[in-house]
């Protein structure tokens, strides 16, 4: 489902205690706040208003219809007057949704000459707001509090950029994993517990024989591929008069598409090991497919392909890129120190400078044809990288902030679509940390998504989440590491 589909439902708080009049007022600009709020811009979804909770059935049948909607990307909730916490707590105790405090009121500023008695029992969110932030606290649950006021335009972005985590929530509880073979050989990282990652995060992840997929590819036709390839004409350049080997890529994109529509799956994975009956590791195709929004992982890494599809999701409508990615090799004159993102075929066009080129050449591994692959360099600016590994009893997410930067050198004989960055705080820095915390060598770099949003994404889904930014030092690292596994121990 695209992210605009999704909703947040508005829920209010108060008590019947200030009457009628009071409660009537306060629907009237509850519904106002959500329309001005959805007529903004500033939101990649519509705000619901639900209804101003005043008892405790109210907010338990509340939270039972939002789990139930599948629309319902999350509830945000601001108390207008005093809202009583103890009627929140059934209704916050089933809640299986993302939630959001915004703390904020009506009114802008203080009116030195309305203001009495009457206007503070209609406005009281700083009374509220605290009574209502303590119920959570006391719950200990997972939450955003968003403070400011509702029509200021940093507040605003502030509610979409969390909007964009709870929906990748709502999509990795829904999300299907297809595997073409399993892990590459002997690699420990792309290893990792299904079951549980199934029950913490919803991913449902299995394998199909790559001779099914081969099947399919025998069954796709000329016509099929023909419309194919002129969508590659529109939107890359042929840097090669190989078209039959373009066209075999066009083959697999087609029957990889076929079978993920079908099965519901929004993420593959594949491994250069188990290529049977298949003449061509998928590269072009495996690109093409990214840069339609589904994910992807090479040598089996079903985690980071799931991750590609959710971080895809989330940043849905901007355009700055988000791929599946693999740091390769360093950089390491002094002081000038850079990171050299690649992989072998596999990094979506999305996070391309200019128009990417379709070229040929032979891959080296795998044992099969030369593959038709996207060639380009990957556009300046500030990025994450994002890896989700299995520590043995939980997961860990750790995002760092990179500057990419055009490549400081051609690199003319590099037949592969590449990034180049630096790693914050710095390369050497940013590398032991990463090494510290125990980042994967794959990785979803993406432009658009925040680690704030990724940080509010870990809280939802209750997993340990790892920062390297431009503060980190090493030995504030190891000992909040070192912290973070006594606390999830005791989870």
């Amino acid at each position: 489902m695209s992210i605009k589909n999704y909703e947040f439902w508005f829920v209010v708080g108060s008590q019947f205690l200030y009457g009628p009049e009071v409660l009537d007022t306060i629907k009237v600009r509850a519904a106002e706040m959500a329309d001005k709020m959805n007529a903004s811009g500033n939101l990649p979804c519509k705000i619901v208003y639900k209804g101003t909770v005043k008892t405790n059935i109210e907010m338990t049948i509340l939270s039972k219809e939002a789990n139930y909607d599948d629309k319902c990307a999350g509830i945000i909730t601001w108390c207008h007057t005093f809202s009583p916490s103890k009627m929140w707590i059934n209704g916050f105790a089933n809640l299986q949704k993302p939630y959001c405090h915004f703390a904020t009121q009506y009114n802008r500023e203080i009116p030195n000459e309305e203001i009495d008695m009457d206007f503070m029992n209609l406005n009281q969110a700083a009374h509220g707001d605290r009574e209502h932030g303590f119920i959570a606290a006391r719950l200990r649950m997972p939450r955003k509090i968003i403070a400011g006021y509702w029509q200021d335009e940093d507040v605003q972005k502030r509610i979409g950029s969390w909007m964009r985590a709870a929906v990748g929530v709502a999509v990795s509880k829904n999300l299907k994993v297809m595997r073409f073979g399993d892990n590459m050989r002997e690699v420990a990282v792309t290893e990792g517990d299904k079951v549980e990652v199934q029950a913490k995060l919803g991913w449902q992840v299995n394998t199909w024989p790559v001779g099914t997929l081969v099947e399919v590819m025998n069954e796709v036709t000329d016509q099929e591929i023909d419309e194919l390839m002129e969508t590659y004409r529109t939107k890359y350049e042929f840097a090669t008069e190989d078209l039959e080997t373009v066209r075999y890529q066009a083959r697999e994109e087609i029957a990889i598409k076929k079978m993920m529509d079908e099965e519901g799956c929004m993420a593959f994975s594949n491994t250069f090991q188990d290529l049977y009956g298949m003449k061509q590791l998928p590269g072009l195709a495996t690109q093409h497919l990214m840069a339609q929004g589904y994910g992807y992982g090479g040598e089996g890494d079903w985690k980071v392909a799931a991750m590609t599809a959710i971080l895809k999701t989330m940043s849905e409508g901007q355009s700055g890129g988000t791929t599946f990615m693999e740091d390769y090799t360093y950089h390491l004159e002094k002081g000038n120190e850079y990171s050299l993102g690649a992989h072998m075929l596999e990094v979506c066009p999305s996070v391309a400078s200019k128009k990417p080129r379709i070229e040929i050449h032979p891959l080296g591994i795998g044992d099969r044809e030369a593959p038709a692959r996207l060639v380009f360099e990957g556009r300046e600016g500030q990025a994450i990288v994002v890896s989700l590994v299995d520590m043995g009893g939980r997961l860990r997410l750790i995002c760092q902030d990179i500057q990419c930067v055009k490549p400081i050198m051609d690199m003319p004989n590099l037949p592969v679509a590449r990034v180049m960055w630096k790693a914050l705080p710095d390369l050497i820095t940013g590398l032991e940390a990463w090494i510290t915390a125990g980042g994967a060598h794959h990785t979803v770099l993406s432009y658009d998504v925040t680690a704030e949003q990724m940080k509010d994404w870990a809280r939802m889904m209750d997993i340990e989440f790892v920062h390297i930014n431009k503060d980190t030092n090493i030995e504030t690292l190891e000992q909040d590491l070192f912290l973070a596994d006594l606390a999830w121990k005791l989870k």
